[in-house]
């Protein structure tokens, strides 16, 4: 609904309240003041004519006819003409009446002003102008990112414009993309799913879907997205961004070999002084040491739950490996979606923060288990942790999360 629309509807709304409010007084009136002068004059009538017949009874008068004649006469000749009716109608209820519709219209329009949130739906209307301005500058590189704010909106705005075009398959990809960015697993996967389903054979669209799916954490889904990216490659056997997705998920699975063949392919596929390079022979190396980890050079723990914890719709499970004198910086840390608890987590050196100090460099070690409820590994407020007491490299210990920060 446009502004203008809107205006012409309010306007229309008032034109009949004050129809509604002037007809029962302006005919009421009329009525009223008819009703009462006919009362009297019935009344009038009545106490006259009782009057000449107990006259005429009593012989005090001898033309009783001629006397109810005149008295009939009489009453009809009170009677006002129509046109008088019509000028006092006219002159007297436009005066009584002025103020009240003057007051009806200014305490109507203030109201809805007050209580009728149309600030909210004028910047809801403004936001959704501002759609094309916030996709683009959503997907380009080279302008600032969107602030927490502009992204609520863009939000806003395009599932708004989803409503009215549900068959936009760009604009679920768009929608789903922002619930990636946003952390927010359950909207992108839900998004994803229905541009996968109005365009199949987009790969863009299969690419944004399999992504979805790796981050659900679910392994009927993480097997659904291995398929659409094996797609993506047979079509696109350059697809770089279908190599990342897998690698990335074949190394949180443990098939290390499949990761650094992906890994091995990409390095192929850029230039020689590419500096992604540098990033992919890291993230090789990574997944070689984790090959090559030896016995006892890994961390077990059992993560359970207290009763009293209660888990938040969108959060995940952040397991990290400290020295035994707790320092807070952790040596190694996993992060994992939140599923059914207890559950079972192995750390070792692939998993270290810093590659000069793995873990397997420490005698002893404690691990500390923490419900991050935002996605944000820097904030702490809210969230819900437990901790081990220190115990041997390459034992097995359960911790229970059962405090809040």
């Amino acid at each position: 609904m446009t502004e203008t629309m809107f205006w012409l509807i309010t306007a229309l709304m008032m034109l009949v309240s004050i129809a509604i409010f002037v007809l029962p007084i302006y005919r009421g009136k009329d009525q009223d003041e008819e009703a009462s002068r006919d009362e009297l004059n019935k009344a009038f009538f009545r106490d006259r004519m009782e009057e000449i017949e107990e006259e005429a009874q009593e012989g005090l008068i001898e033309n009783q006819g001629e006397l109810a004649v005149e008295l009939k006469q009489s009453l009809l000749d009170d009677i006002p003409t129509q046109q008088a009716v019509t000028e006092s109608k006219n002159t007297v209820s436009a005066m009584m009446l002025a103020p009240g519709v003057l007051i009806l219209v200014i305490l109507s329009y203030f109201l809805y002003n007050t209580f009728g949130s149309y600030g909210a739906v004028v910047s809801w209307q403004e936001t959704t102008n501002n759609l094309p301005e916030l996709s683009q500058r959503l997907m380009s590189e080279s302008q600032e990112p969107l602030t927490d704010q502009e992204m609520a909106d863009l939000t806003l705005a395009l599932r708004t414009k989803l409503q009215q075009t549900p068959d936009d398959a760009m604009g679920w990809l768009l929608l789903g993309r922002i619930g990636m960015a946003n952390r927010d697993i359950q909207t992108a996967e839900g998004a994803m799913a229905k541009a996968y389903g109005l365009s199949p054979e987009n790969s863009d669209i299969k690419l944004g879907y399999a992504q979805s799916l790796i981050f659900s954490g679910d392994e009927t889904n993480v097997t659904k997205a291995r398929g659409l990216l094996r797609e993506v490659i047979r079509e696109d056997h350059a697809n770089m961004q279908a190599f990342s997705l897998l690698a990335f998920e074949a190394f949180e699975r443990g098939a290390y070999d499949e990761a650094i063949a992906a890994w091995s392919t990409m390095k192929k596929l850029l230039p020689e002084n590419d500096p992604r390079i540098a990033m992919l022979e890291r993230s090789i190396a990574r997944a070689n040491t984790q090959m090559n980890v030896g016995s006892g050079q890994k961390v077990s723990v059992t993560v359970t739950l207290d009763e009293d914890v209660v888990l938040p719709e969108q959060g995940v499970l952040i397991v990290s490996v400290h020295s035994a004198d707790g320092a807070p910086m952790p040596i190694a840390a996993k992060r994992l979606p939140i599923n059914q608890f207890p559950l079972t987590v192995e750390l070792t050196d692939a998993d270290s923060m810093i590659p000069e100090r793995l873990m397997s460099s420490l005698p002893e070690v404690l691990v500390k288990a923490r419900i991050d409820h935002d996605g944000n590994v820097m904030t702490k407020d809210g969230d819900w942790f437990g901790e081990t007491l220190p115990f041997a490299l390459g034992g097995q210990s359960q911790v229970v999360i059962n405090q809040k920060y």
